[in-house]
């Protein structure tokens, strides 16, 4: 995964691109991200992959590419964002009290109920009133066998998953879907080409600037994804609905170097609204389930639009329509139970919404780079689960690690009352600018 060769030759169609222009200099993982799986590796494997996009990117423009030596320490700081954040010197809470693993009748199911909607749907599906608290949850799940709770969820809408083995996903016709193919997939566009120029950034370390990017994520992978190409100089326009509000923290950390604004688009004024910014976008970036947003025709005519898409499960499987966070692929897919003992546990930070990210950007700036010599768009996909099958099949698993290394203060940079960490890429004292406030900024290109 640490080679670029890996990344470009996935890509279903082919790459057309050098392979491994420039240099990339991977350090050793000095104890940060340890777990028992190779998380580190994937850190630096993704964050890798992306510093490798953007020398193709810089190549075919006849551009010099960089000489990138990773810091292992920035990279685990970055990927522990949520640990490295402070909001007027107070730590956060990465996960509500409804979230988390909870003993079931005959195993343990792992649920997420950090956004309130989700909550409720997870206590109707148990037959539990609003009001009920995390204690009374606990006890409801436990009179159920993991697998009913799991259904249980699925068909009322919410968030939860039976806690299985690595085996047992091997052989579920989920983990068999989402363990197939590319890592990052990429496929190209049909219809006209595109017409007007790629440009690229006279300034090396900001290849991207004068694309636009229309950003329709959440949560923390597609997220991630954008505020990597808005620090590779693209202007990032993230657009949420405003009936649900993302959680603050998630914004203060992903929200770096965009602008947030707020539409919904079952309004014709909104609807109209999104199809003027996607008429002059050069990339889309979608993070909910696959389908979600198909009604609104987002940018379908747009001749040479990249789009990047995020999903916890794939567009395979009896799954893909699910929803699904990093704690939940982990819990479903046998990570959990490798990094736990006679309790469930966890990888040291959420890597697979992260890992899953930067390989989503670095899929869209090779994208931007075929679209300079061809002119046509792409979509370019990425999943949490797939991301997951990686980590399970690669070498280096560790049956005892030591506790994982604590990045320092100094990898991370303070404005105002937020304290955040450094972006990952060397060469990048920090993101364009902090995170506005969620929402504030109008729905137009500044």
């Amino acid at each position: 995964m640490a080679s670029a060769e890996l990344l470009c030759t996935d890509y279903e169609h082919g790459c057309a691109l050098p392979s491994n222009p420039g240099s990339i200099e991977y350090p050793p993982a000095d104890g940060y991200l340890a777990s028992r799986l190779p998380t580190a590796g994937l850190a630096l494997g993704s964050v890798g992959a992306l510093a490798s996009a953007v020398n193709r990117l810089l190549t075919t423009r006849g551009r010099d590419p960089h000489w990138w030596t990773l810091d292992s320490e920035r990279v685990a700081a970055s990927f522990a964002g949520d640990r490295m954040m402070r909001i007027d010197g107070d730590p956060v809470s990465g996960f509500a009290p409804m979230s988390g693993f909870f003993a079931a009748s005959d195993g343990w199911v792992r649920t997420h109920a950090n956004y309130p909607h989700h909550r409720v749907r997870l206590l109707r599906a148990l037959d539990l009133s609003e009001d009920s608290d995390a204690g009374v949850l606990s006890s409801r799940i436990g009179e159920f066998p993991a697998q009913e709770v799991e259904d249980r969820a699925a068909e009322a809408g919410a968030v939860a998953v039976r806690v299985r083995t690595e085996p047992e996903w091997a052989d579920h016709p989920q983990g068999i879907a989402s363990g197939a193919g590319p890592i990052v997939r990429m496929d190209v566009s049909a219809g006209a080409t595109f017409a007007g120029a790629s440009p690229i950034g006279a300034d090396q370390l900001r290849p991207l600037a004068g694309l636009r990017v229309l950003d329709l994520t959440r949560v923390l992978a597609g997220p991630v994804a954008g505020r990597a190409l808005a620090l590779l100089g693209a202007q990032v326009l993230r657009i949420d609905p405003p009936q649900l509000h993302e959680i603050d923290w998630q914004h203060r950390d992903t929200g770096q170097g965009k602008r947030s604004a707020l539409l919904d688009l079952a309004t014709t004024e909104a609807a109209a609204t999104m199809h003027d910014l996607l008429d002059t976008a050069d990339i889309l970036l979608t993070g909910y389930r696959p389908g979600a947003l198909d009604r609104f025709g987002l940018g379908d005519d747009r001749p040479g639009l990249i789009r990047g898409s995020v999903s916890a499960w794939g567009t395979e499987g009896p799954w893909a329509h699910r929803r699904g966070f990093d704690s939940i692929v982990q819990a479903a897919s046998g990570i959990s139970l490798i990094e736990g003992g006679e309790h469930p546990g966890a990888l040291p930070a959420q890597a697979l919404d992260h890992a899953s990210g930067y390989l989503l950007a670095a899929g869209v700036v090779d994208a931007v780079a075929l679209r300079g010599t061809d002119g046509r768009g792409r979509s370019v996909s990425v999943s949490l689960a797939r991301t997951a099958r990686w980590l399970l099949d690669a070498p280096g698993r560790v049956h005892d690690p030591s506790p994982p290394r604590q990045p320092s203060p100094g990898v991370a940079v303070t404005h105002g009352a937020v304290t955040a960490a450094r972006p990952p890429l060397p060469g990048y004292g920090q993101y364009p600018f902090p995170a506005h406030d969620w929402g504030t900024d109008a729905p137009h290109w500044s």
